[in-house]
């Protein structure tokens, strides 16, 4: 059991009356990439915003079942949801820097949790850009606006940003959907050395991409888990039809 990281049991959501997730199962291991593949509209983002309680922002929204992550239940009504996001990091399609500068950007975080010194920011800015592999890019401009990066580095940056409050966990949904294919290969190369450190979960389109950069995948359709396995074994000999099917092209 220790090498799981998140356990979900019966795990559905609601919006209003309509049922968005259908009692989700499954086990996500520490310090692997698990991706979530799907057809647009098939709950994918849904599930990875229920690992941080980012839905409970949204009005009507009601969840039933568990979410445990290393054995918490993150739903359970005694848990306080600004450590739990403290710890579980999130990186959006879109890059959002703040209109700030570089080191700014990165600095926020850390400065909301309380660390105040100059020397301890300092570090943590240059070991969070070094790790979201930016630092050579912007080591001599850390005072410039981040809004001056290309959308590569805004999106390194924001990795960076989240790296700065040493999470467990990071959420990434389509984090290279909007780059180029050079700026994607940077975040591929990324997702795989930041998994030595920190359990991923990956939400993509795109299924080259899951192949390469995920240990696990995980296919939803229609709000509901279909498989999950390691990525080779999914893309190469998936147990459920439905799944051959999407990964084939057939659908999606």
């Amino acid at each position: 059991m220790k090498n799981i990281k998140i356990e979900v049991k019966d795990l559905s959501l609601y919006y209003g009356e309509k049922k968005a997730l259908k009692e989700i199962s499954l086990e996500i291991p520490r310090n692997k990439v698990t991706a979530l593949i799907g057809p647009s509209g098939c709950g994918k983002s849904t599930f990875l915003r229920c690992i941080n309680r980012m839905n409970d922002l949204i009005p009507d929204v009601k969840i039933t079942g568990q979410m445990l992550v290393e054995g918490i239940d993150i739903y359970d009504k005694n848990v306080d949801v600004v450590n739990i996001r403290k710890k579980i990091g999130m990186v959006f399609q879109k890059s959002n820097p703040f209109p700030k500068s570089i080191y700014e950007n990165v600095a926020y975080g850390p400065k909301i949790n309380g660390i105040k010194t100059k020397n301890e920011l300092d570090e943590i800015v240059e070991t969070s850009l070094r790790q979201a592999a930016i630092w050579d890019e912007v080591k001599d401009r850390l005072g410039d606006s981040a809004m001056g990066l290309s959308g590569g580095q805004q999106q390194r940056l924001c990795i960076a940003r989240t790296l700065a409050v040493s999470p467990d966990i990071i959420l990434m949904d389509e984090p290279a959907s909007a780059l180029d294919p050079i700026s994607t290969s940077k975040i591929e190369e990324l997702v795989h050395e930041l998994k030595e450190q920190y359990t991923i979960i990956i939400v993509t389109h795109n299924m080259q991409q899951a192949a390469r950069t995920s240990d696990y995948t995980a296919f939803f359709y229609l709000g509901e888990l279909i498989e999950i396995g390691k990525t080779n074994a999914i893309f190469t000999k998936p147990e459920q039809k439905q799944t051959e099917d999407y990964i084939t092209g057939r659908f999606g």
